[in-house]
């Protein structure tokens, strides 16, 4: 069977599991990235993720993650969901997590679709990545053509907007490649100008970790600084604001997938109920959500933070 073939087999049956959009590029090693990325690293933007400097070369190389890779397949998942929490005065929390932890929901699709490849066309040898492994998964977005990198550093479809995950299957299996998507933020600077920590750079491209509010609410372990507290935006897990002000997530269209939904009680929390979370409220509310890796001393403490002066 040939490439063309397999990349339409391949596309089929990802749309069927679920994913939104497919595309393919050619494994190899990712010379200009690794420059920006030793750059960025060596500028502290990760702060305190110091995992980030880790597997440096297989970060950069997908063929030394899966031995004779041909090909990185790419896809989306859609998460966007335009209910918000209905007390105005409660803490925040981001879109993303709202529902079912996606590492495991995609992971599961992804599984099943490099499983069924296997099935259809033969022994490949393949991995799936979900956010949770030493892939830079927004540059072979862009080389797949199923995104641009926006100015917010994130992946952004001009029929979807950014709000969905990236994934990814690196395997030995030759595709037909798709080409890259080109820059359509143009002039627009929206996410730079609403950022509340000023965490993108004042060109945009380029993101401060260190200051953004998802990492000081979700992967910083200790206090957050205290020159943070009038920027935070009422954020304890996550933020959206980037996502939310982008002109192109006017086409955001609500996501499919069940396991997404939230907690029947968790839109309904009031600010008061947040001030007075207890153990076992945050394990019913997240007993498989994203939100379980702040922990609930980790999400008391950003709730305590955002209300320090009440």
């Amino acid at each position: 069977m040939p490439a063309h073939r397999h990349s339409d087999l391949i596309r089929a049956e990802a749309q069927r599991l679920g994913f939104e959009f497919v595309g393919f590029a050619k494994a190899e090693a990712l010379d200009e990235e690794a420059r920006k990325l030793e750059k960025w690293l060596g500028q502290g933007a990760h702060g305190k993720m110091a995992y980030m400097e880790n597997h440096f070369d297989l970060r950069i190389d997908p063929t030394k993650l899966v031995p004779g890779a041909k090909s990185v397949i790419c896809l989306t998942f859609n998460y966007f969901n335009p209910e918000k929490q209905h007390d105005p005065d409660a803490p925040k929390i981001s879109r993303y997590a709202y529902g079912e932890d996606y590492h495991h929901v995609v992971k599961d699709r992804l599984k099943a679709l490099l499983e069924y490849m296997r099935e259809q066309i033969g022994d490949i040898n393949g991995r799936c990545f979900v956010d949770s492994a030493p892939v830079l998964e927004r540059e072979w977005a862009r080389r797949a053509g199923i995104g641009w990198n926006g100015r917010h550093t994130l992946t952004i479809h001009p029929k979807r907007g950014s709000f969905f995950f990236l994934a990814e299957i690196i395997c030995d299996l030759p595709l037909v490649y798709d080409d890259p998507m080109r820059d359509h933020c143009g002039t627009c600077r929206k996410c730079i100008d609403a950022c509340p920590t000023e965490a993108i750079s004042p060109q945009g491209y380029w993101l401060d970790a260190s200051r953004c509010i998802s990492y000081l609410t979700i992967e910083l372990r200790e206090a957050i600084p205290s020159a943070f507290a009038p920027q935070m935006d009422n954020w304890m897990f996550g933020c959206d604001v980037c996502q939310d002000v982008c002109p192109w997530n006017r086409f955001a269209k609500r996501h499919e997938e069940p396991a997404f939904d939230p907690h029947p009680d968790l839109l309904a929390m009031r600010k008061s109920d947040w001030l007075e979370l207890t153990e076992e409220v945050f394990g019913r509310l997240f007993r498989k959500s994203a939100v379980k890796r702040a922990k609930f001393e980790g999400l008391v403490r950003t709730v305590r933070f955002l209300n320090s002066d009440t």
